[in-house]
């Protein structure tokens, strides 16, 4: 209150005349079932005898009537609404007084808010006040009891008294005064007399202002006189909570009842949502204590939980039109304080509004609980301030802004998980009531995972984000580091009618028809609250975090389409000067295109920030480990945890409840640790187990285990990120792991090749070029690993005893070797050409120019692209001929190898390097020297086997001695190899030269051979022949190899073929072998005979 006001207030408004306030009293009296009863003169002696029980209420039995009551029911009838059951009156339970008359202890404490006091609680001016105060010790209780009353109910029966002792406006009682006087009853206010004296003070409140407005501060006034009582003051104990009953009651009857006080029902004042979001300390707050004192009703009065409820809905309608910019904590607090009491948790669960049904934009808006959990910084008037110039910030002030956003968003989500861990905790009601909340809104928002996301069918980012991480909260108590818990998320709960819907989501492995097949079948059992939670939380995740990350990824495409498109926009502006018309229309259109820039930008911003939030990917990550280790329990049937091992393979058929369970429960798996391991990978360096590394290569050695090969390929996608180094760890979170631990020893090597070679056909039309993204991602893993010997004694022993396999991995790494070095090298003449042409600016048009740059940095992306896939090649290839140069030089594939390095090194020191030479070539990573270096180890690695030097001689194509001289001689000038690496290498050269001297002669020796003795593929001699089973074609042996291992059909039908389908066809065997018997004794005899000539 404020005490400088210099001139009192204006008089309340005239009380009623005492005619009025006898219909009113008649009418309260039958409404609460009861003629009045009058106080009589014996009966404060009564009531100080009685000690601490109270005198008798206005709302007690009836009891015989006197003279004033008989009178007074001689008045007009006053017409009363009936109470909903004639048998039950609501009245009488409002007005109930507890049975043990105490209040139950508050379950939370309540934030201090800040709320400005009503117009008409104001100050009181100087004015004479009258000193009714006794001093303690010779007041008799009737005067305290009069005394107390007035002071708190602020009410007197002095027409003369304005003001109490502190200046505070009192209520003048005439119709009361009336009564006593006439009754011949001293003028004092007793418990008698309360409830008809609170009703005629009420009634004196205009009807535009709230009787709460004068109910509330009375309800703070006797609560604080009640705990002030010192001693044992039992007549004065039961006094003052006489007098809190009656309060409670009327504050029920201003909020469900108005017309009790001849209000007419307005909804702008009858209800508690202001009195909610007031400060709970302040006169006109709602405290913990009045929500005890109304729940103490609960179950006697229907009219406490409506008026309760009724309440929340209000704050939460308000909530609705509010944003993280606007003063929205007390709606939280307000929540959050109701949400300390379960009954009054479960009736709020119980609330039509809780779960009804809406459109997925229409829950966060129109749901009980949407608005609290819409509040966000991702709403898009948020973004604007935290990041309202987003195009000028620099890199430090936008780390700023990130974390101030953060900690606003830490600790609004706890706020909101508190408020739902107590409606889980309230009843099994409201835990199956929020449960459905939550399932509403997962089962609602599938299309935000469509490939084009409509904002407005689909539920906010902000939204979502924050139902994810409260769920990810609710599972964290399950969720311990042992994993002793996992056994109770219940596969059989998508079996069981469950709260997630999974029918149109696409399967691990199987189709639709099967997968409704296989859930038409129900299961027994019901399932627990733990797997309840993870399904749910699991189905957050994919349409919460996982779509907002994907979120991110189209805006920033929208962001180089708008930026792009502003530029070209600005070359356009030449065109409107001095027009003044055309030129505003441009510069509108150029804002509207800024201002969609700049919003875009500070979205992607805001995301980010939020995605960056180490506490929530922290528990995204604890929550993700336990779906890893849940998911290969089941695919591998047995009782998996990160300190056990699987065995490898896994059996070749999938279990059916894996093969039938949502693609999702993979991916999300694998798109969060990659987003983890990229974004924020310091909270995994001691976070992780074995399990991450135990997934990855459990599902590319099952490989079968998964239909969708994109989804494949993300394990190989986390395995390579995984790998990048991370502050101290130089290998990354588990690139320790992948070296030295036992199980990536033994199943790792082989899993990654066997995904390399099922790469190359995805079936998407893309798939040509997505191979070499996915293979790139192989030789990294691999270079990682390779310290360790234990791999290079795996490779060697899959070249042993897995031929074919090897076979098919060494000829996909030749193509691709031959494929990226040859797109990379010719890329490099047209760079030049288009750099030359360039320099020269003044013979070219600007449209010209324009056209000629962009072809120029078309071929400099593409060139980039292809030299870093062949760098990565190279280097792979150098590994592994060093490790097993016999498996490089089989007959099936030698002969490729050779023309492939042929090839290289003629592009490298030929006659067409020349067009090699661009400008910047470190920019493209193409470092010829590096490179030739790289060449030249594969044929020192190679050159120790004599069929790689024959097939080098008899490269007909490349084989050109003069590029070996040219190679010797930049070595020599540029020491890019030891002087001991020279001297094999002219060893080498000279091998060469031999083994094509050899050649030349042995081909000469042969003469013409026989059309049916060459293979009809290659067009050499057949020199072991088979035959194919349904084409019935003869072909050499190695060709057929080769020719198998990329492409398994027969080359002249199409049908399927195997290697082990071919038969030896032993007739022409022979005849080949006889041939090259008589064409050896011929050119024997004919080199006798020459050297004869030559002697005569």
């Amino acid at each position: 209150m404020d005490n400088d006001q210099q001139q009192p207030p204006p008089g309340p408004p005239e009380a009623p005349d005492k005619e009025k306030m006898d219909q009113i009293r008649l009418r309260r009296m039958q409404k609460l079932s009861g003629p009045p009863k009058i106080k009589t003169e014996d009966e404060p002696a009564k009531i100080k005898a009685e000690g601490s029980e109270t005198a008798a209420s206005s709302t007690s039995a009836p009891t015989p009537a006197s003279p004033q009551s008989t009178e007074s029911s001689t008045k007009p009838k006053i017409t009363v609404k009936p109470a909903s059951s004639p048998t039950d009156n609501p009245f009488s339970k409002l007005t109930a007084r507890p049975a043990n008359g105490s209040a139950t202890p508050v379950s939370s404490s309540v934030t201090n808010l800040k709320r400005k006091v009503d117009e008409d609680e104001q100050s009181i001016a100087k004015a004479p006040v009258k000193k009714t105060s006794v001093p303690a010790a010779e007041e008799d209780i009737e005067s305290w009891e009069s005394r107390v009353l007035g002071n708190v109910f602020r009410v007197t029966l002095d027409q003369d008294q304005k003001v109490d002792a502190s200046r505070n406006r009192l209520i003048y009682l005439p119709s009361l005064r009336q009564e006593l006087e006439a009754e011949q009853q001293p003028l004092r206010i007793s418990t008698e007399k309360l409830d008809q004296a609170i009703i005629e003070a009420c009634s004196t409140i205009p009807h535009n202002k709230p009787v709460l407005d004068y109910l509330l501060p009375c309800w703070k006034r006797v609560v604080k006189a009640v705990k002030g009582l010192r001693g044992y003051a039992n007549a004065k104990d039961g006094i003052l909570k006489e007098a809190k009953r009656l309060c409670m009651s009327h504050c029920i009857f201003a909020v469900e009842m108005p017309e009790f006080y001849d209000r007419e029902s307005n909804p702008a004042t009858d209800s508690l949502t202001p009195y909610l979001l007031a400060e709970p300390g302040h006169d006109l707050g709602i405290c913990p204590d009045f929500l005890t004192e109304a729940l103490a009703r609960f179950d006697e009065d229907e009219n406490v939980p409506n008026m309760l409820t009724k309440a929340i809905a209000g704050v939460s309608l308000q909530l609705s039109n509010l944003t993280m910019n606007d003063n929205y904590k007390p709606h939280i607090q307000a929540l959050k304080t109701m949400a300390s009491f379960p009954r009054l948790v479960t009736a709020i669960a119980e609330h039509p509004l809780f779960v009804m049904a809406q459109s997925a934009p229409g829950i966060e808006k129109h749901t009980l609980l949407g608005p609290f959990f819409r509040i966000s910084p991702l709403q898009r008037e948020v973004t604007k301030e935290y990041f309202a110039a987003p195009k000028t910030m620099d890199k430090r002030h936008i780390q700023t802004s990130q974390e101030a956003l953060r900690l606003t968003l830490q600790t609004h989500q706890r706020d909101l998980l508190d408020i739902i861990n107590n409606f889980v905790r309230a009843s099994p009601k409201s835990r199956n009531r929020t449960l459905d909340w939550f399932a509403y809104i997962v089962n609602a928002n599938h299309k935000r995972r469509a490939m084009q996301v409509d904002p407005n069918a689909v539920s906010s980012d902000g939204f979502m984000m924050n139902v994810t991480v409260v769920l990810d909260g609710l599972c964290e108590p399950f969720m311990d580091t042992t994993f002793s818990k996992v056994s109770k998320i219940d596969i059989n709960y998508l079996r069981r009618e469950p709260r997630v819907d999974i029918k149109d989501e696409t399967k691990l492995n199987a189709d639709q028809n099967a997968s409704d097949e296989y859930y038409m079948e129900k299961a027994d059992g019901t399932s627990n609250f733990i797997s309840e939670v993870f399904f749910l939380t699991l189905a957050a995740h994919h349409y919460g975090t996982e779509a907002t990350n994907a979120t991110v990824k189209n805006i920033e495409r929208d962001i180089k389409h708008l930026i792009k498109s502003i530029a070209q926009l600005e070359l356009e502006r030449p065109k409107f000067v001095g027009h003044p018309q055309q030129l505003a229309q441009f510069e509108a259109r150029l804002k509207q295109w800024t201002d969609l820039l700049e919003k875009s930008m500070a979205l992607k911003l805001t995301i980010e920030g939020v995605l960056g939030d180490k506490q929530m990917q922290a528990k995204s990550l604890l929550f993700m480990r336990y779906v890893t280790v849940w998911l290969l329990r089941v695919a591998s049937q047995t009782d998996y945890t990160p300190e056990k091992s699987l065995s490898l393979p896994l059996p070749s058929e999938a279990p059916d409840a894996f093969r039938f369970l949502p693609e999702y429960a993979l991916e999300d798996i694998v798109s969060n640790f990659n987003f983890i391991i990229t974004r924020v990978p310091e909270i995994m360096i001691s976070a992780v187990g074995n399990e991450l590394m135990t997934l990855s290569i459990t599902f590319l050695t099952n490989s079968e285990y998964i239909k969708n090969p994109y989804l494949k390929a993300k394990l190989v996608s986390l395995l390579f990120h995984g790998t990048w180094p991370v502050y101290h760890r130089t290998k990354g979170v588990i690139g320790d792991a992948l070296t030295m631990e036992k199980f990536a020893n033994d199943n790792l090597l082989h899993a990654l090749m066997k995904f390399y070679i099922e790469v190359e056909s995805t079936g998407a039309h893309t798939q040509f070029y997505d191979k070499f993204n996915i293979r790139y991602e192989i030789f990294q893993v691999i270079k990682c690993i390779w310290t360790n010997d234990i791999y290079k004694q795996r490779l060697t022993q899959e070249s042993k005893t897995n031929i074919e396999f090897f076979l098919r991995f060494v000829n996909l790494l030749l193509n691709d070797a031959t494929y990226v070095l040859d797109e990379a090298l010719t890329k490099f003449p047209k760079i030049h050409d288009l750099q030359a042409e360039l320099r020269q600016s003044q013979a070219l048009t600007a449209e010209e120019r324009a056209t000629k740059e962009e072809e120029l940095a078309t071929a400099e992306n593409q060139a980039q692209s292809y030299m870093q896939l062949t760098n990565e090649t190279v280097s792979m290839m150098k590994m592994f001929t060093k490790t097993l140069s016999a498996s490089f030089t089989m007959p099936e594939i030698v002969d490729r190898v050779a023309a492939m390095v042929d090839y290289t090194l003629d592009t490298l020191v030929g006659p067409k390097s020349n067009n090699l030479k661009v400008d910047d070539p470190g920019k493209y990573q193409f470092q010829p020297k590096h490179l030739l270096g790289e060449f030249i180890d594969i044929f020192l690695n190679l050159g120790v086997s004599d069929n790689f030097v024959m097939a080098v001689a008899r490269d007909g194509r490349s084989y050109k001695p003069a590029n070996f001289e040219t190679a010797s001689r930049i070595l020599t000038r540029y020491n890019l190899k030891s002087a001991a690496d020279i001297d094999e290498f002219e060893k080498l050269k000279n091998k060469f030269k031999n083994a094509k001297e050899m050649d030349d002669q042995a081909e000469e020796d042969m003469g013409e051979i026989p059309d049916e003795y060459l293979d009809p593929l290659l067009y050499t001699l057949m020199r072991d022949p088979v035959i194919l089973p349904l084409s019935r074609t003869t072909v050499d042996r190695s060709t057929i190899r080769s020719h198998l291992l990329s492409d398994p059909h027969d080359p002249f039908n199409r049908s399927p073929l195997t290697i082990e389908d071919v038969v030896d066809d032993v007739e022409m065997k022979a005849k080949v072998d006889a041939f090259l018997v008589e064409m050896k004794a011929k050119a024997l005899e004919a080199r006798r005979v020459k050297m004869d000539t030559t002697e005569g």
